[in-house]
């Protein structure tokens, strides 16, 4: 996939998480499947702080944190576990990118919004629309509820 470098995983061209801040962790499947999942360990479990990671500036931490808090361990850890293939390699693959999809999305900075005023003709239309609908419902109601 190209996603597995000897230099990290690559979040963008200039943003690199360093390989040594990913824990990674084989484990057996659980499931169905006979003899070889109860011999071979093709799970794949990655672990990554990003709070402790030296690849964010500290506003990035920040986004990155908060986007993530709800996945967090109690340690600080962001847990990514794959084995929807039968490879290792191939979880692993798997496991890595859905963690730097996660990263990649956690990192985009949100556009401000710039407060702007209704123009006055969109104003007067709000206006015509409340006052059709009044009219609308009182014309509904039997005579002598004016």
């Amino acid at each position: 996939m190209g996603q597995r470098d000897s230099d990290g995983l690559e979040l963008s061209r200039t943003k690199r998480i360093p390989e040594r801040e990913i824990e990674v962790e084989r484990v057996r499947s659980g499931g169905p499947g006979g003899q070889h999942v109860n011999k071979v360990a093709t799970k794949i479990v990655l672990r990554f702080a990003p709070g402790l990671s030296s690849a964010f500036s500290p506003e990035e931490r920040e986004r990155v944190l908060r986007a993530v808090a709800t996945k967090l361990t109690l340690r600080g850890e962001l847990v990514i576990q794959a084995n929807e293939h039968r490879s290792a390699e191939r979880n692993l693959d798997a496991a890595r990118a859905r963690l730097a999809a996660l990263l990649r999305q956690a990192l985009i900075r949100p556009k401000v919004r710039r407060a702007t005023r209704p123009t006055r003709a969109s104003g007067l239309r709000r206006l015509d629309g409340k006052r059709r609908a009044s009219d609308r419902k009182r014309d509904r109601q039997g005579p002598g509820f004016d």
